[in-house]
């Protein structure tokens, strides 16, 4: 009971009310904004030029990604936030990046060898 007494008291005493919010500079967002946008003209540009296959992909990606990090960074203000949430948020997708890459790669593998050494293409 002391103890709960205590540490109730310590907490209040002599400590300052901690901030409602942090505050940003709104030239930070508009920035973004406009990142945002140029962005996503390229995105629509790909498609604009009838850019085909693995470059098409690619291209798509790419911007995507960079749109999606542009957000997380600063809407969802991961850039201020400490770096072990940062790692939690973070990490796993791209673990599940790497484990795709793996089984596109495996997947390739397969499909080479059941040609090579069995003639059989895909059905």
């Amino acid at each position: 009971m002391a103890h709960a007494a205590t540490t109730g008291t310590q907490a209040g005493a002599g400590t300052a009310a901690p901030a409602e919010g942090q505050q940003h500079p709104i030239k930070l967002y508009l920035v973004v904004w406009g990142w945002l946008f140029v962005l996503s003209a390229f995105s629509y540009l790909v498609d604009y030029f009838h850019l085909q296959g693995y470059l098409r992909w690619s291209l798509i990606l790419l911007f995507m990604s960079l749109k999606a990090g542009l957000i997380v960074t600063v809407f969802m203000h991961m850039a201020w936030e400490r770096l072990a949430l940062t790692y939690a948020i973070l990490l796993p997708p791209l673990l599940v990046l790497v484990f795709v890459a793996l089984m596109v790669l495996e997947a390739d593998y397969t499909l080479f060898m059941r040609e090579r050494f069995f003639d059989a293409g895909p059905s």
